[in-house]
């Protein structure tokens, strides 16, 4: 299309922790080259989703091309990707970053390094980038240039001292960002003349193109009318439309080695695309894949099951093309006495389970009920077998169980110093072990193991509000070990309802359950016969509620005259409400279920 030489191409990508400015940053470039008109411009320009712009966050990894020309008067194509900070969408910073051969670090400089900006950091320097500090917000009263310079050294070891100050909001000193990206990167490598490979970043799915896939060629050159094959799955389509984003989808002929852009293919579900496959040329393909990424692995479980059970074909529709746009979501079908047919939905934490949640809402316009999350344990039974459970109703009966690993993580929680105590506090009531505690001025920086399961469920709600929102905490996956856990089933007049069953230690199993019996029994309208609450480990019961009946007053017709007639209705009545607590049926409201399960115990 435009013949860039590679030496004046440049793949970036920003990254920084949530509300650093990354989106922002990114709209200013986009200005700055003339990406846009003053008219078109929005803010958070890349955040298409309606959702990613009244939450404030990038969810989905976004791509622009950019043409800058630098003060040496030559024209650079600057290739941009906009990751997302949250520690739930890592494995799309890591799929932006495999694409690159830079980053921009940026940084708050009123709040300095976070526990995100770390991570983002350390998969970077892992995909081997050149790193350029920004410090952004420098207008800002107080914003502390020198103290942030030096924590960017001190806790990330980078060399901070020509690190960039910025304000992205007002567009101060953006100019100098643009020449560090031309100064500073380096320029991809790759060769026209050898066969095709592309890397396959991301695909989505388009109404009216299908399935569009985001590439980064490295070697040879991808034409429309070309035939590709997919090298993992052996899948060959032959090329329709060849385009990069500007950020408004603009075609072209063909993509050029250290270029980014989309291709479409009629290509009909995303399933075919595997994220991080290699394309290359069907008549001369390449002799060996790229090095693809690591496939996401869903660290939270929970059940969706619809209000309406007629709405279950539409449900299994709708997560059909979530998964479309969503590599790293996973569902399988399961069904519940209690809700009836439903899905078991995996994700990479809590903060992307209620993102997929609201996405069904809302584009979808379904009613949902959401089961409590859990994570995977691995179950040893005595005859050897291992089995990994995604769901609490399906444990296996404890006579049959050797014993039950679950999963770690290693956290790292930056404080500021007066709230390390509670937050110290919090970890260990969480069964948490301390693995290394250090400051940088003020700031402790605190890495913990902790249980998987005793975080998914208010940890991170409960380390916010111990320090009063300062706390950042970021994790990955450390191992599995073994625990003593135990299933801890609720019972409503007798019946086990499957959907409020959890996994709990033994040592908090008798908190949890007194809680949540606690809350239905607020939840459950009263009915004409008592109903017994109980949460019970195998059959023992280690709580219990009870609703009292509804009185209602027989004997009201009946005024003076014999008292016997009085005690037979009374006791007619009280046969009926014995007959009623056998055979009665208790009604869970969904509200009840909603409720329940987002237990805060």
């Amino acid at each position: 299309m435009t013949d860039t030489p590679l030496a004046r191409i440049r793949n970036f990508s920003i990254i920084a922790h949530i509300d650093h400015g990354k989106s922002t940053l990114a709209d200013r470039l986009i200005q700055a080259t003339g990406g846009l008109s003053a008219r078109e411009m929005t803010n958070q320009v890349l955040d298409s989703m309606e959702l990613e712009r009244e939450r404030g966050i990038t969810i989905k990894a976004q791509t622009v091309r950019l043409d800058y020309r630098a003060r040496d008067g030559e024209l650079y194509e600057l290739n941009l990707m906009d990751t997302p900070g949250h520690v739930d969408f890592a494995y799309e910073v890591s799929r932006s970053l495999a694409a690159c051969e830079g980053s921009l670090l940026v940084v708050d400089a009123s709040q300095g390094v976070e526990a995100q900006t770390l991570a983002n950091v350390y998969q970077a320097i892992d995909a081997n980038h050149e790193i350029v500090p920004v410090l952004n917000k420098i207008d800002l009263p107080a914003a502390d240039v020198p103290r942030v310079k030096q924590q960017i050294e001190d806790v990330i070891g980078l060399d901070a001292s020509d690190a960039i100050e910025i304000s992205a909001k007002t567009g101060l000193n953006i100019e100098g960002v643009l020449e560090a990206l031309v100064t500073r990167l380096p320029p991809p490598v790759g060769d026209a003349q050898k066969p095709l490979t592309a890397l396959l970043v991301d695909s989505w799915y388009d109404p009216y193109l299908g399935v569009v896939i985001l590439v980064r060629v490295r070697d040879g050159r991808l034409r429309r009318g070309q035939k590709i094959r997919m090298m993992s799955t052996g899948a060959v389509h032959g090329v329709e439309q060849v385009g990069v984003f500007r950020p408004k989808m603009v075609a072209a002929d063909d993509l050029g080695p250290g270029e980014m852009g989309y291709i479409t293919a009629a290509i009909k579900t995303v399933a075919d695309c595997k994220i991080g496959d290699t394309i290359t040329d069907d008549r001369h393909p390449a002799a060996q894949a790229l090095p693809g990424f690591k496939p996401s692995v869903p660290v939270v479980w929970c059940g969706l099951y619809p209000t309406d059970a007629d709405d279950f074909e539409k449900l299994r529709e709708s997560l059909a093309k979530l998964r479309l746009n969503d590599a790293s979501f996973h569902y399988e079908p399961e069904t519940s006495a209690a809700l009836g047919f439903g899905f078991r939905c995996g994700f990479l934490g809590l903060l992307h389970l209620e993102i997929v949640q609201e996405r069904l809402t809302r584009e979808f316009a379904l009613d949902l009920i959401a089961t409590a999350p859990s994570v995977v344990y691995r179950v040893y039974r005595t005859n050897g077998q291992t089995e990994e459970l995604h769901n609490p109703a399906d444990m296996p009966d404890g006579s049959v169980i050797d014993h039950i690993e679950e999963p770690w993580i290693r956290a790292t929680i930056m404080v500021p110093d007066d709230y390390l105590g509670a937050v110290l506090t919090l970890c260990s009531e969480r069964r948490g072990q301390q693995q290394d505690l250090t400051y940088v001025g003020n700031r402790a920086m605190a890495v913990y193991k902790l249980p998987l399961n005793e975080v998914v469920f208010d940890f991170y709600d409960r380390l916010k509000s111990v320090s009063r929102g300062y706390a950042s905490f970021d994790y990955a996956m450390d191992a599995y070990a073994p625990g003593e856990l135990v299933r801890i089933s609720i019972l409503v007049n007798g019946d086990p309802v499957d959907a409020l069953s959890f996994i709990a230690h033994r040592s908090a199993a008798e908190a949890r359950g007194r809680a949540i019996c606690a809350k239905l029994k607020d939840l459950i309208p009263r009915q004409l016969f008592k109903i017994a609450i109980q949460a019970a480990i195998g059959g023992r019961v280690i709580a219990r509620e009870t609703i009292s009946a509804l009185s209602k007053d027989v004997t009201a017709k009946c005024y003076g005259g014999d008292i016997t007639r009085k005690r037979k209705l009374l006791e007619k009545q009280k046969e009926g409400k014995k007959r009623m607590r056998q055979f009665g049926k208790v009604e869970i409201p969904q509200t009840a279920f909603l409720a329940a399960l987002k237990m805060d115990a």
